[in-house]
């Protein structure tokens, strides 16, 4: 199965989770059949399927929908789905609400992508996660050290990434030996096999040991894959 960015894996999980919901041959278990062979457009048209009078499928499909654009390149149209989904859920749809942060992103809308994974916090804590990312790129190193921290909390994926990601933080405040730490766990939590934080693990040390020069700490490598 195709992902055309590896943080939108979470994007599948109610796609792939409409395989058991749906009864018999329904659309949504066509439609989620023909995704996971990789055959989008077929995929859209079992969705398109659905009736507009069950509310819960409908919004279900209009959402498969758009991860299914999303796969496709058409992040413009995976939007507009996600956006339908979510209002046709009240405007509470956390899966969704994290594919919308995703694609926003991905256009590098990052106050628009900034709303949609605050909108995703139960969704999963890969949403703070790219809450915390979305704040470094804008240069808000706090309070992406904070999102960061939350995350490299809970169990997941994305926790290696997130310690990785706050000693990266935590170095551009200068505070090195906090830093160091947070590197190492990073290691340990990918039983070592983590090239960004080894690369940040040593670049530390040797800064740790040879210069004061905060200039340096921009050569960090945040993880945001």
């Amino acid at each position: 199965m195709s992902i055309r960015h590896s943080v939108a894996a979470a994007c599948l999980s109610l796609v792939l989770a409409g395989l058991t919901q749906a009864q018999g041959e329904s659309p949504i278990k066509r439609g989620t059949e023909l995704f996971k062979q990789e055959n989008y457009q077929l995929a859209i048209k079992e969705y398109e399927r659905v009736s507009e009078h069950n509310r819960e499928e409908y919004a279900q499909a209009q959402y498969n929908i758009g991860v299914c654009y999303y796969e496709l390149w058409r992040t413009e149209d995976a939007i507009a789905f996600y956006k339908r989904s979510i209002e046709l859920k009240g405007g509470v749809y956390p899966a969704a609400s994290y594919a919308l942060g995703v694609a926003y992103e991905d256009q590098n809308k990052l106050r628009e992508a900034r709303t949609a994974y605050r909108s995703a916090l139960n969704f999963s804590a890969l949403a703070m996660f790219r809450l915390g990312v979305v704040f470094a790129k804008e240069g808000d190193i706090s309070s992406a050290a904070k999102c960061f921290k939350v995350a490299s909390t809970k169990p997941g994926p994305q926790a290696p990434a997130s310690h990785n990601n706050l000693g990266v933080m935590l170095a551009r405040m200068g505070k090195l030996n906090e830093a160091d730490a947070e590197f190492s766990e990073a290691l340990r939590l990918a039983d070592g096999k983590f090239e960004d934080a080894a690369y940040n693990l040593e670049l530390s040390q040797r800064l740790r040991l040879l210069t004061n020069n905060r200039k340096q700490f921009a050569a960090f490598a945040l993880f945001d894959r």
